[in-house]
């Protein structure tokens, strides 16, 4: 194994009747074919790039099909088939439970018991649940539990609440747009401050959030008038405005986005201590986590800041990976 010895935030599982499930629906998540996974393959993977553990986490589309029961069972048996996994290599894999949204009553009641009972490391929530976002007021009493929980949010994107555009998959674009979208949510009804001992971590370093920073900032002054937008935009003593630091509470990984062209905008916006590893694996097949391993081992990094991705930053989120 690599010394690298990475905690890679952004790793997904594809449980067999799961993917049974998605087959019988003809769901193709991201508009790429459901990748095949099991437990082998995965430390198989994690042994050849460097990946000490893997924190597991269902994809898009998640659970919820319209049928609160059905969503219940199986999210459910995928905490279940999972925590089962950890129990087996608790070194090698933490896992964020599923829940139930937009059904906010399962939600809480899915993330006690995967929190109290199976031991998750986190919970995960798709950015958009049946097109409404995280910022949404109807799920403010489980950002409120997690909040008081202070739990680790693994924000990924889903597909947007638009009909998508017709020869471009949808994780090219629309999914970091997603993320991007909740972000702002979050941010705009001013969740962030409210449920501040949430650890949320954005997929695909933000998708455009690092970007767009300063947009953002704008959409943050418009109730502002004129003059106050010019002073807050060109107050001098500070290098960031104010308005940006909110950027600053999220954590962002790495997945499929620690190339040359990203990580310069994903470092003047983060935290340096609240970015992650991701490899996206398995729907991000090994050869092209190759190329951004590569990409990002040959970016210049000094050696702190490169320990804290690849291992430091998630041992301060998971304690019980340190070592």
């Amino acid at each position: 194994m690599s010394r690298a010895r990475r905690i890679d935030t952004h790793q997904h599982i594809v449980p067999p009747h799961y993917a049974e499930w998605m087959h019988s629906k003809g769901i193709r998540p991201g508009g790429v074919a459901l990748p095949l996974w099991s437990e082998p393959e995965a430390l198989l993977f994690m042994d050849t790039h460097g990946i000490q553990t893997g924190v597991l986490s269902l994809s898009t589309p998640g659970v919820w099909f319209g049928d609160q029961a059905e969503a219940r069972r199986w999210a459910r048996e995928i905490n279940e088939y999972t925590a089962d996994v950890v129990r087996a290599h608790p070194d090698r894999f933490g896992f964020f439970a599923t829940l139930t949204l937009p059904d906010v009553d399962s939600a809480l009641a899915e993330a006690e018991y995967a929190l109290d009972t199976l031991h998750a490391d986190g919970i995960v929530l798709l950015a958009n649940n049946d097109g409404r976002y995280l910022g949404d007021p109807a799920f403010a009493p489980l950002l409120d539990f997690l909040h008081r929980r202070q739990a680790v949010v693994f924000i990924h994107p889903g597909e947007l609440p638009a009909e998508p555009v017709p020869g471009v998959p949808t994780f090219a674009a629309d999914f970091l747009l997603d993320t991007t979208r909740t972000a702002l949510s979050l941010i705009l009804t001013d969740s962030m401050a409210t449920y501040s001992d949430i650890k949320f971590i954005l997929a695909h370093a933000g998708g455009f959030v690092p970007y767009i920073a300063y947009r953002i900032m704008l959409a943050m002054l418009n109730d502002k008038n004129k003059i106050q937008q010019a002073l807050e935009v060109l107050d001098s003593d500070r290098q960031i405005p104010k308005e940006l630091t909110v950027l600053k509470q999220f954590y962002y990984d790495t997945a499929l986005s620690a190339s040359p062209a990203a990580l310069p905008s994903l470092l003047q916006v983060a935290d340096p201590d609240h970015i992650t590893y991701g490899s996206d694996f398995p729907f991000a097949p090994p050869p092209a986590v190759h190329i951004i391993n590569r990409l990002y081992e040959d970016y210049p990094l000094d050696d702190a800041l490169r320990h804290a991705i690849d291992r430091g930053n998630s041992e301060a989120l998971f304690p019980r990976l340190e070592g």
